[in-house]
């Protein structure tokens, strides 16, 4: 997933080998969105990852979901 345009991740070097992480933390949105793809609710993923907010969850699979929706 690019990330790319997404003001809530952020690619920091030398952190989580550069790859996309929910600014400020060690969090990959891919596994934010991908435990939201198969099936968890949006709670569950908020108590999993209690320092991200329902918000930011929530903007993090919109965002996703827009992005595959443009490339198709």
């Amino acid at each position: 997933m690019d990330w790319t345009g997404c003001d809530l991740v952020e690619r920091v070097e030398g952190r989580c080998s550069g790859r996309p992480t929910v600014s400020g933390t060690r969090i990959f949105p891919d596994t934010i969105v991908g435990d939201y793809d198969l099936g968890s609710p949006l709670e569950e993923i908020q108590e999993n990852y209690p320092t991200l907010s329902l918000d930011t969850i929530k903007r993090l699979i919109e965002f996703a979901h827009a992005r595959r929706q443009s490339a198709a």
